[in-house]
Order: structure tokens, then C-alpha cells, then sequence
């Protein structure tokens, strides 16, 4: 991988595989069950379908061979209709410290405002320390209790953000 043929672009029809792929090869390696978790989403094997509507937008890393990272918003799912959620942001451990988690995230909230929506929230584990840290200088708040019905039960920490 050479970060310099690295590009942060909207998701493709052709990228379904390789996100799916990817998906599967690191939410495992950080520990998460693969029930309650992104793991076990319908939607894992057509991301572009999923997000190709006009209340979303996912985004990835990738170069000409394959795709290193990714993440999006969407509506929250059985949540308030002014709520979205970042949905889906993960990244292979070589892109890691690269400026790419930042930028990704910085692109889905601005987003998530163009669309009127007027908080973000996430999901996400106590240990995916790296990533907590990122969501808490953006100004995500810890939640006491899950929002909506993402289906990710798994998870221990939720997390949203006025935009």
C-alpha cells in the first residue's frame, strides 16, 4: 500500500466486495463477536445499494487494487428522524495513523448536516480506544442507554453529537 495512491471517494458498485471483505477481516481482529455486531448486517454484501440513497453517503479508502478503509451515516435505524448514524467506519491496521479515520469522519458530519440532520450518533466497543478517542475530540458525548434499533447488541458504548 502506498499512501500516496490512497484516495477517500464515494462508494462504487464494484467496491462491495472488498468492503465486505474487509469488514470481516478487522471488526473479528478487534475483538468483537460477530453477533450483536456489523458482522451480522444483511447489508455487508451491498454496502452501495444500502448507502445509495439521498439520506446517506459512505465513503472508502482505496487505491486501484483494493479498499483499505470506509464508513458512512444513514438514517438511525427506530430512531428520530432528525438523528443519523456513522455507521460502518473501519480500517484496515496499515492505514491506522494515516489522517484517514479524521478526514472520513470530518466528510460524514459534514454531510450529515448538508442532509438537515441534527445529531449523529454511534455504536461502537470500550476497547476501540483509538477510535473513541477520535469521536470525543469531534464531540461525540457518552449516552447512557442505545438510541433506535441498529440491531448491534453487542455493543457497550453509544455515543452522539449535535451537529
Amino acid at each position: 500500500m502506498n499512501k500516496a495512491t490512497l484516495k477517500l471517494r464515494r462508494i462504487e458498485p464494484g467496491d462491495n466486495p472488498g468492503l465486505a471483505a474487509l469488514i470481516r477481516e478487522v471488526l473479528p481482529g478487534t475483538g468483537a463477536p460477530a453477533r450483536g455486531t456489523a458482522l451480522a448486517d444483511t447489508s455487508l454484501d451491498r454496502m452501495f445499494e444500502t448507502y445509495d440513497r439521498p439520506d446517506s453517503a459512505f465513503w472508502v479508502v482505496a487505491d486501484e487494487q483494493e479498499v483499505w478503509g470506509g464508513g458512512g451515516i444513514a438514517p438511525l435505524d427506530g430512531g428520530d428522524a432528525d438523528t443519523c448514524e456513522l455507521q460502518k467506519m473501519y480500517f484496515r491496521e496499515e492505514l491506522r495513523g494515516m489522517g484517514f479515520g479524521k478526514a472520513l469522519l470530518e466528510k460524514a458530519l459534514q454531510k450529515a448536516r448538508e442532509l438537515g440532520y441534527a445529531y449523529c450518533y454511534l455504536e461502537t466497543m470500550p476497547y476501540m480506544e483509538t477510535a473513541l478517542s477520535l469521536y470525543r475530540r469531534y464531540g461525540f458525548e457518552d449516552l447512557s442507554q442505545p438510541l433506535g434499533c441498529t440491531g448491534h447488541t453487542a455493543c457497550q458504548v453509544w455515543m452522539r453529537k449535535k451537529l
